[in-house]
């Protein structure tokens, strides 16, 4: 992956730590008092040496996350010095669409979507299918499946530590309007699936899906 000097995972899990290293990776060990990513991901930035220019938030519940997806963040924070924070969206096909439905159709907290403006900065993330559309579409409809996955600069991390949590944040169950209600921008960067399926883990439901998806793409 390009532009990427250092990976670790973060955790304040012993058993998920010596799975890691097992493997040669780097560990950083937070607290158990993390509410989320982006709290673990601030809390780690004192535990490195130098602080990067950004810090990109990859999260175990979307291990079908593409690297293009996270070069394309990394892309436009370097195209714009002036953004905080970014994260992928997805526009969603026909049947990537009806899965999002069914989930809300059989009461099931599935995926996030995202709406923005015409620069791309974000106007809210919902686990409900924003914008409204009723019947299935025959081609790409107008809904963005928002990716976990986030790139920031290291003074927004230390921000938003900071901050506390929102009751839109409460009731979504969504780090990233810690952002959107203290007024923060962030940034949302349209990606193309290219080959690839895309899905997150939010029910059980998933797994089997994620891992048919891994066995036909062959991915680890």
């Amino acid at each position: 992956m390009q532009n990427i000097a250092e990976v670790y995972v973060l955790t304040d899990n012993v058993e998920i730590a010596d799975a890691v290293r097992a493997f040669g990776g780097n560990i950083l060990m937070t607290s158990d008092t993390c509410g989320n990513g982006t709290e673990r991901c601030a809390e780690a930035v004192p535990l490195l040496a130098t602080p990067p220019d950004v810090i990109v938030n990859l999260q175990g519940d979307a291990p079908l996350t593409p690297p293009h997806f996270i070069e394309a963040l990394i892309a436009e924070m370097a195209r714009d010095p002036s953004i905080v924070m970014t994260t992928p969206v997805l526009r969603t096909s026909a049947p990537h669409l009806a899965k999002l439905q069914a989930d809300r159709k059989y009461g099931r907290v599935g995926a996030t979507t995202a709406v923005f403006d015409v620069r791309g900065d974000a106007l809210y993330f919902s686990k409900e299918i924003l914008p409204f559309y009723g019947e299935a579409p025959k081609s790409a409809a107008p809904v963005f499946h928002h990716v976990g996955c986030y790139a920031y600069r290291p003074e927004s991390l230390v921000t938003y530590k900071s901050l506390p949590v929102g009751p839109l944040e409460k009731r979504e169950g969504l780090e990233q309007l810690r952002f959107l209600e203290n007024g923060i921008q962030v940034r949302c960067v349209i990606v193309e699936a290219q080959g690839r399926e895309f899905w997150e883990l939010n029910n059980p439901t998933d797994i089997p899906v994620i891992e048919a998806i891994l066995k036909k793409e062959k991915l680890p």
